[in-house]
């Protein structure tokens, strides 16, 4: 019988390999992810675990934005559509569309739809500026504009915490 392969154990190892192979003074700790046509960059212990779109329970009276509920492995997360939380339209229900499980150390069981998972980034070496509201911009070596995602701030948002319409 072959060896059953654990998710979570594969992407920590990905991620140890990457690293191992970058510079041995600081590990490359962000995630590439599209939103709503913008680059978004997140912090990798932000996320448990990166998951295709599962069927989802749609939640009667819930706001726009709350897609529904999902079963994973037994354990129910609402996921959010980032885009529209975010009021930036909504994503495309799309064969490249993944949910992001946040992190269990901020004891929510919620995950979050992006469009696409672009991989790992780099941004140390990257240029930064300060955009509108304070958002911190980041522009890669190919002039791509990247924010950062900060899971932390979003689950201390009231608006997030109320999915009840």
């Amino acid at each position: 019988m072959s060896k059953r392969l654990n998710l979570r154990e594969f992407q920590q190892n990905l991620i140890d390999r990457m690293q191992t192979k970058g510079s041995s003074d600081e590990l490359v700790s962000t995630m590439g992810v599209q939103i709503a046509g913008r680059n978004w960059l997140v912090e990798m212990a932000d996320v448990a675990e990166v998951l295709p779109l599962p069927r989802l329970t749609v939640v009667p009276f819930a706001k726009p934005w709350f897609r529904g509920m999902a079963n994973v492995r037994g354990n129910l997360f609402g996921v959010v559509d980032i885009a529209a939380y975010g009021q930036s339209g909504a994503i495309a229900q799309d064969d490249s569309n993944r949910i992001l499980l946040v992190a269990g150390r901020y004891a929510f069981n919620v995950a979050l739809l992006v469009d696409r998972v672009l991989g790992l980034r780099d941004a140390r070496a990257w240029r930064q500026t300060e955009g509108a509201g304070g958002q911190i911009e980041y522009q890669d070596e190919q002039g791509t504009s990247w924010r950062k995602l900060d899971v932390s701030d979003l689950l201390k948002q009231a608006e997030f915490l109320q999915i009840g319409s």
